[in-house]
């Protein structure tokens, strides 16, 4: 638990508020699937399409439309869930992972492969076919369901795999959104189109004004949503495109100022007008995407969807439908292109970018994970059932056919990424660069004795000596700090612990200029406290986000920059040649530590020492 807990400090807040959403929604959407195939399965089994087609009129005056409630789910409800994603996409490109190239590289490949190789895996099935229009439909992936499943998985699947799966998933709404609006609309309405238009063009005036309103963005946005309505484009791009237009910056300083000066204010003399002045004040302090995605994530997330899945999950499964189910080559193609395509596609696209030096994984992360990964991103439910409603509108046993496939190849995706993750999961919870060699034990020898040169904390006259081979981007090195505490508050004078550099770069793209940084700081005595900072925002560490931090500390990132790498290789060096593959790796008095990295593993290697 300890460890789990202190690397999920390392993630920013939106993205660990993500995560936990997503994941906790799983077994709401779970239970509704189940409700929806129960109910579309008992005896009075024909309630279930009764209730979902009845007619819902709007009208004003003389103009208005009626949609049945699946309708209204389907394209209604759901287009606040695409608005929930357009402003996790805005965000992300702006101020979150998005931003960085080489972080960013590989999981786009990777989503783009495992897009592509499913849609030609289900073409190559169906060509010719009365089902070919389907091919859209293994392409996208549940985030809820494939980070639910992750969460079950527990310490098999690190931190940065769920990172890294959720950085993809983006990529992945883009493109599904993307195929829905260019190969899923209908006859076009070119007024309704350009109406839609227009509206948009409105809200961003509105927006360069800088009129704040929500109740004016509110009903131009519905405006926007029944024009697309009537356009024949699908209505849940407007949500998608609404959600990008949302405003989102990331924190300043100065608007924090302000807003601590209004709350001071408000606490000396408490009046109406500083009330509302503080409750704008401290607003602005964060931008309204993140705060919309607060408040809406959770519906969208344990409500929206899970009536979704309610609405379109419910297939009959009799005798006749799954013998039709087991001959159709639509659900055939989508079994194949979600349970093989995906894992090759996805696998295929993470290689690439590796191969060619485009980008890097994030740290720790080893094949096996990342293989677990691809096989459970198979699991496509959400915009599967979405995209078979808009390919097989008028045509019944299709949909019948691709929603067996659908839950059939979603679970059979599910089984391989559990068998997978049993298999390969990385058993020492230790980062290692691809293709390490272990060093022959004959060859091994200590680690160089400490000088003055060592980062050390500990008196030089301590009856144990504890050297930590580290990497600043690694988190299991990031989980072992809190140990690395408790252990020296507990043995006191009794301990001195040596903290040497061993930076992954073949894994962790920053973790050279992180130690380069760190190294830095130690030319005015600041070692420490650039490496707690480090390790307190192992997420980002680009070159802006060091920069960053030696400013606030007062340091030069980047002056004396030969001799810096120099002195971080050199630690490099020493420990490969004491038979250091990973981080992190500990020596008690020379001898290396083969134990757990907790307060209770090292506490025991530093007893038997004494």
């Amino acid at each position: 638990m300890t460890e789990r807990s202190v690397a999920a400090r390392g993630l920013p807040e939106g993205l660990r508020s993500f995560l936990r959403t997503e994941t906790g929604s799983t077994s709401v959407l779970l239970a509704a699937t189940v409700t929806g195939l129960v109910w579309a399965n008992l005896p009075f089994g024909n309630s279930y399409e009764t209730f979902w087609h009845t007619q819902l009129a709007v009208w004003l005056g003389d103009h208005g439309f009626s949609l049945d409630l699946r309708e209204w789910v389907n394209d209604g409800l759901m287009a606040l869930f695409f608005f929930v994603i357009g402003l996790e996409i805005s965000r992300e490109l702006k101020v979150g992972r998005l931003r960085d190239r080489r972080l960013v590289a590989v999981p786009i490949v990777a989503a783009l492969g495992g897009m592509l190789v499913p849609a030609l895996v289900y073409t190559a099935v169906n060509a010719g076919g009365p089902g070919a229009g389907g091919w859209g439909i293994p392409m996208a992936s549940d985030t809820a369901f494939v980070l639910g499943l992750l969460a079950v998985l527990g310490t098999r699947c690190p931190e940065q795999l769920r990172v890294f799966l959720l950085t993809l998933s983006v990529v992945d709404d883009v493109v599904a959104i993307l195929v829905v609006a260019v190969f899923y609309t209908a006859g076009l309405s070119v007024p309704a189109l350009l109406a839609a238009l227009a509206l948009i063009a409105l809200i961003m005036l509105l927006r360069r004004l800088r009129i704040w309103r929500a109740s004016v963005y509110a009903v131009l946005g519905a405006g926007v949503w029944a024009a697309m309505l009537e356009s024949g484009v699908h209505p849940t791009l407007a949500g998608v495109l609404l959600g990008i237009l949302v405003a989102v910056y990331g924190p300043s300083e100065t608007r924090l100022l302000e807003a601590g000066e209004i709350v001071q204010a408000l606490s000396r003399a408490p009046s109406a007008e500083l009330e509302r002045q503080a409750t704008r004040t401290v607003q602005r302090t964060v931008s309204i995407n993140e705060r919309l995605q607060l408040r809406l994530h959770p519906w969208t997330s344990h409500v929206i969807v899970p009536i979704f899945a309610l609405a379109n999950a419910g297939v009959v499964l009799n005798a006749e439908n799954l013998r039709a189910a087991a001959g159709s080559p639509v659900t055939h193609g989508i079994i194949a292109g979600l349970v093989l395509g995906k894992f090759a596609g996805i696998a295929l696209g993470t290689w690439i970018p590796l191969r060619l030096n485009l980008g890097d994984l994030p740290g720790g992360l080893v094949w096996g994970q990342v293989l677990g990964g691809a096989a459970v991103s198979g699991i496509g439910f959400t915009v599967s059932l979405f995209i078979t409603d808009l390919a097989f509108s008028g045509d019944a046993a299709l949909q019948t056919q691709a929603k067996i496939g659908i839950i059939a190849g979603s679970l059979l995706a599910a089984v391989c990424g559990w068998a997978i993750f049993r298999a390969a999961w990385d058993r020492g919870a230790v980062c290692a660069p691809p293709g390490a060699v272990a060093v022959p034990e004959a060859e091994l020898v200590p680690p160089p004795p400490v000088t003055a040169r060592d980062h050390v904390l500990g008196p030089a006259d301590a009856p144990v000596t504890l050297i930590e081979y580290g990497d600043f981007e690694c988190p299991y090195c990031g989980r072992a700090e809190e140990a690395i505490r408790r252990v020296r508050e507990r043995y006191g004078d009794g301990l001195r612990f040596v903290f040497r550099h061993f930076p992954l770069r073949e894994v962790h793209p920053h973790a050279v200029s992180a130690a380069i940084v760190a190294e830095a700081a130690a030319d005015q005595g600041l070692f420490w406290e650039m490496h707690d900072v480090l390790f307190a925002n192992q997420l980002a560490l680009t070159d802006v986000d060091l920069t960053a931090y030696a400013e606030r500390l007062g340091v030069n990132a980047w002056a004396d920059l030969d001799r810096h790498r120099a002195r971080v290789n050199a630690d490099r060096d020493g420990g490969e040649r004491g038979g250091v593959g990973g981080t992190p790796t500990f020596f008690v008095n020379g001898k290396r530590h083969e134990g757990p990295h907790d307060v209770a593993g090292l506490s025991a290697a530093i007893d038997a020492a004494l």
